[in-house]
């Protein structure tokens, strides 16, 4: 989704910009910096910058101002952790405003609805599937890859939803309607497309990716 700037008041654009400098300053002190001293993780990191504008890029809108695509936050999450995950989706969310997509003026509001709270929400299950769940191969790809990601795409509509009623942009009946339910659609492909990228990767790269340990996914170790 990407949201217009006149969908929302000043106060709900200031109060994005201040959850923004917070979790951007959390992110600086706390993101595991020394990881990206490995080339390969760099380029990995730039990489899954570059996919996700092109995949953002490929939108739908719905109605002005409301725009549909593909998220990745659940992916990018489990690859490369929460604070990572953050840099690459903010990454991504520069190169679709320079491309007109967006405007920078929603960039802290577009930031909150598809970086900050996506990657929470994923960090979240993530960490509940972990703890409830036996560490098997088949629970970290179908449960948290396949399940996780239709989830926080689910969530990320209901959120936007709630947003934009509450800001007055829409009324209620017109975004049960016509708006959250095409997020079911997105689920579905963004369930295949983040359950087959951590598939392969586990598979063939799995120093690649943060969340995962082989010696306890595989080796029950």
């Amino acid at each position: 989704m990407n949201f217009a700037p006149d969908l929302f008041s000043l106060a709900w654009h200031i109060s994005a910009v201040i959850v923004g400098v917070g979790v951007a300053v959390w992110v600086v002190r706390t993101a595991p910096w020394h990881r990206l001293q490995d080339g390969h993780q760099l380029n990995a990191l730039l990489g899954a910058a570059v996919i996700l504008t092109l995949l953002w890029s490929l939108n739908a809108g719905v109605y002005p101002g409301l725009n549909l695509h593909l998220l990745g936050a659940m992916a990018t999450t489990l690859i490369f952790g929460p604070q990572l995950a953050l840099v690459v989706l903010a990454l991504a969310l520069v190169g679709i405003t320079l491309n007109g997509s967006i405007e920078w003026s929603a960039y802290p509001i577009n930031l909150l609805g598809m970086a900050v709270i996506p990657v929470a929400v994923s960090r979240a299950y993530s960490h509940l599937v972990g703890r409830w769940l036996p560490k098997h191969f088949f629970v970290y790809i179908f449960v948290n890859a396949f399940i996780g990601a239709a989830l926080i795409v689910l969530i990320q509509g209901c959120v936007a939803s709630l947003g934009l009623a509450a800001a007055g942009a829409y009324p209620v009946d017109l975004l049960l309607s016509d708006y959250l339910p095409f997020f079911l659609l997105l689920g579905f492909a963004e369930a295949w497309l983040s359950g087959m990228t951590l598939t392969l990767l586990v598979v063939y790269c799995p120093e690649w990716v943060a969340s995962f340990d082989d010696r306890s996914y595989l080796m029950n170790k």
